[in-house]
């Protein structure tokens, strides 16, 4: 995510082409999730017989990708905490490696667009009337989602531990 912070940072001093920032993070990030997908599936119930209490501990999670299996594919890019975790949940319950491979793109596409635009145009725009604008007001809002992104990661950790409701 830093990267591609500083990315949309250059991007907002019209250092770096936004099409080619924005594709260049949906791929590569897209590309992350699928090989954790592809390494686990199948693999992964044997592994974790070995461990019944890692298998236990992960349960509330494939109880949830079990039960809303294209919703958590596409939620895994907004998920900061969990991403591995939900792609190998995805590869436990056998989600259709067409299904995830697509859903996941598109939601890569969404994370890398929603982000350049915050990053390398919203901060700078907005945050000039500030003083904070070019490469401070992408900075400043970097900070912001950075900020952000970890207390969704504790608070998406802290869920994760709650029991399911029938």
């Amino acid at each position: 995510e830093m990267t591609y912070l500083a990315a949309g940072a250059l991007v907002a001093q019209g250092q770096l082409n936004p099409l080619g920032v924005l594709v260049s993070r949906a791929i590569g990030a897209s590309i992350g999730d699928q090989v954790y997908f592809y390494l686990f599936r199948g693999r992964l119930p044997r592994w974790l017989a070995r461990y019944p209490s890692l298998q236990q501990k992960a349960e509330p999670l494939v109880e949830r990708v079990r039960r809303h299996d294209s919703l958590m594919v596409l939620l895994i890019r907004f998920a900061p905490g969990l991403r591995i975790a939900i792609t190998a949940a995805c590869a436990w319950v056998d989600v259709s490696p067409r299904t995830f491979s697509l859903l996941n793109l598109i939601s890569s596409f969404v994370w890398a667009f929603v982000l350049l635009v915050l990053v390398g145009w919203f901060g700078p725009t907005y945050l000039a009337t500030y003083g904070l604008g070019g490469w401070k007001g992408a900075l400043a809002i970097g900070l912001v989602i950075l900020a952000s992104l970890k207390v969704l990661g504790a608070y998406e950790r802290l869920a994760m531990e709650r029991p399911l409701n029938p």
